[in-house]
C-alpha cells in the first residue's frame, strides 16, 4: 500500500493492494462527512448496443441488494437525516452520501452494499426500463436538453461522447440481466474504483472501513484506453413545430481537461457567456432583448473538449443571435481583452471556485475529479495562481485557434418555418 499526504489541504491518499484508491480531506471544524464511491469510466465506454447501460446500472443498484430492499436503501440514510444520491456522466459514475460524522459507518455500509451486492433481478430490470423510457421522454420534451443532445450527436458523430447518457428506446428495451451483469463486472473493478471523503473524518478510519469491504476483491488489469473522438463541424436544423422558441447551440472544439491552457479557457468562457456580465448576456439579452437565456459553457474531457454557446430566441431573431455570437468570436480574435474586463473575469472565476468548495460534498467531489483527471491534488493557491497568470495574449491566441469558421458546429431546434443557415454564414 502506498500513501501520500498533501499537508496544506489535509489530504491523505492510500491505495489498497488490489488497486482501489481511498482519499480523504479532513475538515475538523464541521460535523458532516460526505463520502463518494466513484467509477472511473462512464457512458463514453459503452458500445452502440450498450448505449445507456452505465446509467441503467446506476438506477438498478437502488432496486435491491443481498442485504437491503429498495425501501430499506431509501430509508437507511433518510432516517439519520442524511442524503443519498448517484449520477452518471460521460467519463465517470458517482454514488455519494452526506451524513453527520457519527453516522459514517452506516452510510458507508449502504454505499458499499449498492456496488458490491446488487441483485439485478429480472422483474426489477423490466420495471426500471419503464422508468428510464419515461426519463427519455422528459429529455425530448425539454427543448434545451434536446438541442444539446442533438448538438452532441452531430459534433461527436459516431463516437459514444455523442450519445445520450440515457441511451435510446431501442437499447434500453434490449437490456437483459446477463448483459447488465457482464458490463457491471467488467467496469466495477478495483482498479476502476475510487473512494473519496471530506469532512470530519480521519483517514485511517475510512481506510479501515474500505479494507473491510473491498480488500478481498481480486485485482484486475486496468481497463483499456477509450477511443479518441473526432469532432465534426456540421450544421443541423431540426424542425419541431410544437415549440414557441427557437433553441440553438453553436460550438467549437476546445482543449482537453488537463491541458496547460485550461485556466485560460475558463477565463475565456467567463468573458464570453459565463454570467450576467458576460459579453453575450449583455449584448444579446440586456442591450437588444433578443433572448431570455443565452450563455456559454465548457465541456472538457480527458482527450477532447467543446466550447458551446446556447440560446433560446424567436425564429425571427435566430439569425441575428447567431451573427452577434460570431461577431464576439471575431472580436476576441482581433482585439485583446482590456485589463479591466480581464480583471473582472478572473475575480468572478476565483470567487465562483472558492464558494463552490465551501461544502463537504463539493470538496469530496473535487478530490475525485482531481484524482481521476489529473492524478494529483492542487491547492487552492495553485489554482488561483494559475487563473491569475492568464494573459490577454493567451486569450487572443486561443480565440484565433478555436474560432475558425471551418471548426464551427451549429444546431437549431424549433418551428423553423423555412429557416436556413449556410456554411458561409458562419464566418468570423
Amino acid at each position: 500500500m502506498s500513501q501520500s499526504i498533501l499537508q496544506t489541504r489535509k489530504i491523505e491518499a492510500s491505495t489498497l493492494a488490489n488497486g482501489m484508491r481511498v482519499i480523504t480531506e479532513t475538515i475538523p471544524h464541521v460535523r458532516s462527512v460526505a463520502v463518494g464511491l466513484w467509477i472511473g469510466s462512464g457512458a463514453r465506454r459503452e458500445t452502440k448496443e450498450q448505449s445507456g447501460i452505465s446509467h441503467f446500472i446506476e438506477h438498478m443498484v437502488f432496486q435491491g441488494t443481498e442485504n437491503r430492499t429498495a425501501e430499506d436503501i431509501a430509508r437507511s440514510v433518510d432516517s439519520i437525516g442524511g442524503n443519498l444520491d448517484a449520477f452518471t456522466a460521460k467519463e465517470l459514475v458517482s454514488f455519494n452520501t452526506k451524513v453527520l460524522d457519527e453516522h459514517l459507518s452506516l452510510a458507508f455500509d449502504v454505499l458499499c452494499d449498492l456496488i458490491l451486492h446488487p441483485l439485478f433481478r429480472e422483474p426489477d430490470i423490466e420495471k426500471e426500463k419503464g422508468v428510464v423510457l419515461e426519463e427519455l421522454k422528459i429529455e425530448v420534451d425539454n427543448p434545451d436538453c434536446f438541442v444539446h443532445e442533438l448538438f452532441s450527436s452531430s459534433f461527436w458523430k459516431g463516437h459514444p461522447l455523442g450519445k445520450s447518457i440515457l441511451g435510446t428506446k431501442e437499447t434500453v428495451r434490449g437490456f437483459n440481466r446477463a448483459m447488465i451483469r457482464d458490463y457491471f463486472e467488467a467496469i466495477y473493478a478495483p482498479s476502476n474504483l475510487l473512494i473519496t471523503a471530506a469532512g470530519n473524518v480521519k483517514h485511517e478510519r475510512l481506510l479501515g472501513l474500505a479494507r473491510e469491504k473491498f480488500e478481498n476483491l481480486p485485482a484486475r488489469d486496468p481497463l483499456p484506453a477509450d477511443r479518441v473522438p473526432r469532432t465534426h463541424a456540421g450544421i443541423l436544423l431540426k424542425d419541431k413545430r410544437s415549440l414557441e422558441q427557437t433553441h440553438l447551440c453553436l460550438g467549437v472544439p476546445s482543449y482537453p481537461i488537463n491541458h496547460e491552457l485550461r485556466h485560460a479557457c475558463y477565463v475565456l468562457n467567463t468573458l464570453l457567456g459565463g454570467g450576467m456580465s458576460s459579453r453575450l448576456f449583455q449584448n444579446i439579452r440586456e442591450k437588444r432583448g433578443l433572448a431570455y437565456s443565452v450563455y456559454s459553457e465548457l465541456s472538457l474531457y480527458r482527450d477532447t473538449g467543446c466550447l458551446l454557446v446556447s440560446a433560446g430566441t424567436s425564429i425571427e431573431a435566430a439569425a441575428q443571435v447567431i451573427r452577434l455570437t460570431l461577431e464576439e468570436f471575431t472580436r476576441f480574435k482581433q482585439e485583446p481583452v482590456t485589463p479591466e474586463e480581464l480583471r473582472r473575469a478572473k475575480d468572478q472565476l476565483k470567487g465562483s471556485l472558492m464558494l463552490g468548495l465551501e461544502s463537504t460534498s463539493s470538496r469530496m467531489a473535487n478530490l475525485a475529479r482531481q484524482e481521476l483527471f489529473f492524478g494529483r491534488f492542487f491547492t487552492l493557491d495553485e489554482i488561483l495562481e494559475s487563473i491569475e497568470e492568464v494573459t490577454a495574449g493567451q486569450l487572443q491566441s486561443i480565440s484565433q485557434h478555436f474560432f475558425a469558421p471551418e471548426k464551427i458546429s451549429l444546431t437549431v431546434l424549433g418551428n423553423l418555418n423555412g429557416f436556413r443557415v449556410e456554411r458561409h454564414q458562419l464566418s468570423c
